[in-house]
Formats: structure tokens, C-alpha cells, sequence
């Protein structure tokens, strides 16, 4: 098994600040120690990743919810690269031979989804031609006329940022104007446009376009749908370059986003399951909670999000997160289960199992590790 230590790094628990941005910034020490318990929940529940997932039926372990888990384990990985974690995601992505399941011609983002870890792995030790299914999987995207594949919002998560890590490896700019006409479709033409410019959030689907509402008359804006959204946002201007052409009109809909969570986040810190109607279970909720700090973080940190106005949010919200969410086991309470609006996979409480645990701990992961950037000065300060 192939192992890579990045020595210098190891130790990065040792250079914590205490008062980097405000009294209120957490220590590091706990941001990390509260990341790797919940890491370490679900390894040892999960000792071998290669294992198919089994709710209601048999599913291959690179299906989406556990890439999202993965992507959660490459941010930790960064902040603090232990060698079994490297393990761990090589593993996974040597049985699965670094392709997807239902091949190279699949367009559903859900399932190249894990390719985001690929990616990240062959990063690491330059070993690039274990992305041929992912290679292929991308020219076949940019050489068809198909624009609207991500007709649901996680879709953009899913699969926008496999293209934004092709696009950033190989200079190639066909990858990154197919990726904004993808995006664009989504944003704009499915259902009549998925993104909400007056309120700054994305409805899921065409489904749930007005004329539908909420209980309250509001519309529906999922929570979970919109922090995949946003942290969508997030890793595509990790990767592409400062002169992309459709560079501004991705930090504006980040920007947009910031201002509309900010809007309807709750006393405690979370945001409702279905984000402008309390009476649809209402309530903390983990997953989407996770994307919005892990953004809003991020986007702090890079100063594309004023300080002053976000900070107080954020870490409100890393707090919530903190004290309610981490079991003595390391599991996590509040994580709705799987679906495609605020109704589905409920109730998440405290004492509730999600059907799959895998993606909501790949959620707090990515939440911690902006938010540990956030409270080390000799990390925050890297963009």
C-alpha cells in the first residue's frame, strides 16, 4: 500500500494561535481533536472501506454519500496528514480501480462524485495516469452537447468539482467553459432557473420552483441543498485560475449566498432544515449547518467575505456544531437522513441515526478544517 508522509506538516497542532481573530475563535487544538474523534468514529465502525454499504439493498462504497465522506477526510488529511488516513482513502481508491461504477460514460454526477478524491490522491505523489477513468469521463462530458445533467442542486457538488480539478491539473479551457455551462444551465434554465437571485438560495429542483410553498408560504430552500451549493462555490475557486472568465459571476453567487443564510440563520446557531419555515422540522440540523460554516469559513479566511459582518455568524454557528452535535462515541446527532427536501430522512435529533452516517461526517470534516484554518495564523494566511 502506498503511504505518504508529509513530515513538516504533522505537527501542525503545535503552531496553534489562540487570538487570531477575535476572543471568540476556538482553539485549533479542539477544532482538530473534535475532527479526528468524529474521524475516528467512523473508521473504526468502518475498518474496511472497501465494504458495500448495505440500506434497503447492496451499494458499492464509492456511490456518493461516502465520496462526500472522503472529500471530509482529504480536508483532514490536509490540516493534519496522518498516514492511515492516506491509507484509508487509497485503499478505497485502489479496490475501486479509480473508476466509477457504472463506467466512464455516466453522467450521473452522483457517481463520479468520488473522482473529487482521485483526484486529490494522485495529487500527492504525482501518479496522474491512475485518472484515466476520470479523464475519460470528463472529455466525454466537454465533447457532448448535453448541458443540464445537474437538474438537482447536490448534483453541482457532486460532479462540479471533479471538472474545476481537471480544469485547474490540465489548463485545459474547454473543461472549465463546459463546467459554467453546465452550471449555468442549472442556475438558470432548469425549471426556469434553480438560483434564487432575490433571496440568494437554490431551490432543489424543478419540483419545488414557485408556485410551491411551505406550510407558511415561503418557498422551499433546503438547507442541505443550498450548503451543497455553496460549498460547490467553494471548491470550484479553490481550483480555477484568477483570470477564468466566469470567475466573478461564481464569487457573486457566493456572495448572494452569504448574505441569504445570513438572513435566516437561527438563535442557536443552526439553520432550519427547510430554511425560511420553522413549522418543516425545524430544529438543529447537522449537515447543512456543516456546509455553511465550512463556506462561510473559507470565504472569510480568502477575504471574499468580510470579516465583520460573517465571522459572528460562523462561528455561532462552528459552536453549535461543537456542543450539541459530537456524541461521547464520536458519532454525530442531528443528521438528516438521506432525500431530497426538508421532510425526508426526519427526524434528526439527538439520539436519531441517519441511514447512511458517512456523508455527514464528510460535512463536519470539511467544516472543521476551515474553521481550524481559520484559528492557526500561520495556516489562515495561506489562500
Amino acid at each position: 500500500m502506498k503511504r505518504i508522509y508529509i513530515a513538516s506538516a504533522v505537527m501542525l497542532l503545535n503552531v496553534c494561535g489562540t487570538d487570531v481573530v477575535a476572543q471568540k475563535t476556538p482553539e485549533c487544538a479542539d477544532v482538530l481533536a473534535a475532527a479526528q474523534k468524529v474521524n475516528a468514529y467512523f473508521m473504526k465502525t468502518n475498518p474496511d472501506p472497501t465494504v458495500p454499504s448495505f440500506v434497503k439493498r447492496m451499494r458499492p462504497s464509492h456511490i456518493w454519500t461516502r465520496g462526500v465522506y472522503y472529500e471530509g477526510l482529504m480536508a483532514l488529511y490536509e490540516i493534519y496528514p496522518d498516514p492511515t488516513y492516506y491509507d484509508y482513502a487509497y485503499t478505497w481508491a485502489d479496490f475501486h480501480k479509480w473508476g466509477f461504477r457504472h463506467g466512464d460514460t455516466d453522467r450521473n454526477a452522483d457517481d463520479y462524485c468520488c473522482a473529487q478524491t482521485y483526484i486529490d490522491l494522485c495529487r500527492l505523489d504525482g501518479k496522474v495516469e491512475r485518472l484515466r477513468h476520470t479523464k475519460a469521463l470528463v472529455n466525454m462530458l466537454v465533447n457532448t452537447p448535453q448541458t443540464q445533467d445537474w437538474y438537482w442542486v447536490d448534483a453541482i457538488q457532486m460532479g462540479m468539482p471533479v471538472l474545476a480539478k481537471m480544469y485547474a491539473d490540465t489548463k485545459d479551457k474547454r473543461i472549465g467553459e463546459k463546467m459554467w455551462q453546465m452550471y449555468a444551465a442549472t442556475r438558470n434554465e432548469i425549471g426556469g432557473g434553480l438560483f434564487s437571485e432575490k433571496h440568494g438560495l437554490w431551490y432543489r429542483d424543478a419540483d419545488f420552483v414557485p408556485p410551491y410553498k411551505e406550510s407558511n408560504g415561503q418557498p422551499c430552500f433546503w438547507s442541505r441543498g443550498n450548503g451543497w451549493a455553496m460549498a460547490t462555490l467553494v471548491r470550484v475557486l479553490m481550483e480555477i485560475p484568477q483570470d477564468d472568465a466566469h470567475r466573478q459571476a461564481y464569487v457573486n453567487d457566493f456572495v448572494a449566498m452569504a448574505k441569504g443564510i445570513a438572513k435566516c440563520q437561527r438563535k442557536d446557531g443552526f439553520w432550519n432544515a427547510s430554511l425560511l419555515c420553522e413549522e418543516n422540522y425545524g430544529g438543529m440540523e447537522a449537515t447543512g449547518t456543516s456546509l455553511f460554516v465550512y463556506s462561510l469559513a473559507w470565504g472569510i479566511r480568502t477575504g471574499i467575505l468580510p470579516e465583520k459582518e460573517y465571522k459572528n455568524i460562523m462561528l455561532k454557528a462552528w459552536e453549535g456544531l461543537y456542543n450539541n452535535c459530537i456524541r461521547k462515541n464520536g458519532s454525530l446527532a442531528y443528521v438528516q437522513g438521506t432525500g431530497s427536501k426538508p421532510s425526508d430522512g426526519q427526524p434528526a435529533t439527538a439520539t436519531s441515526t441517519p441511514d447512511f452516517e458517512d456523508y455527514g461526517i464528510g460535512c463536519f470534516l470539511l467544516a472543521a478544517s476551515e474553521v481550524y484554518k481559520i484559528s492557526t495564523p500561520e495556516v489562515r494566511n495561506k489562500k
